[in-house]
């Protein structure tokens, strides 16, 4: 069973390889269905269920619901949105690094150094993701692509060393 999930989890992976950028806006749409079930929930328990904060809770449950159908009805331009959110939060972090090596005098050089090269290239990261989204996209899929990967070798790896995974029972407990 495990060489059979490793093989299917690789197949994935590699697929999400081949179009990295798809499969980020995939995700998107994903998180957005997750989100709008979660809104739905959110509506049916604040009517039903009496308790102090029901109309807030019917209210955030709508807007769950309104932000939610919006990313799906427009899944690019919300996989857009997001990474230039993460593009801003990479460039004011990078700026934030630079800031602190340069004035952290109590650190020593290399460590300094460490965190103006990590702002640096925070920086550079963040510009090519603002001049080009696609770029974001993709890198945020060629990521999962390898972290899934990984997980598929080391899931077959384990089926074809026979290692068993158990479940542990009342009477296996010391």
């Amino acid at each position: 069973m495990q060489i059979g999930l490793g093989a299917t989890v690789i197949i994935l992976s590699i697929s999400i390889l081949s179009q990295p950028a798809i499969a980020t806006v995939s995700l998107v749409v994903i998180a957005a269905a997750i989100l709008l079930i979660v809104g739905i929930e959110r509506v049916i328990y604040g009517i039903f269920i009496r308790h102090r904060s029901r109309l807030p809770t019917i209210g955030f449950g709508i807007l769950v619901i309104i932000l939610a159908a919006i990313a799906i009805a427009f899944p690019v331009w919300t996989t857009v949105f997001l990474i230039y959110l993460i593009a801003f939060a990479l460039l004011f972090d990078g700026i934030s690094r630079i800031v602190h090596g340069v004035g952290d005098k109590e650190s020593r050089g290399w460590a300094r150094g460490f965190s103006i090269g990590v702002g640096i290239l925070e920086i550079i990261l963040s510009i090519m993701i603002l001049v080009s989204p696609v770029i974001g996209a993709a890198l945020v899929g060629i990521l999962i692509g390898i972290a899934l990967l990984i997980v598929g070798i080391q899931v077959v790896v384990a089926g074809v060393s026979g290692r068993r995974t158990t479940i542990l029972g009342k009477a296996d407990l010391p």
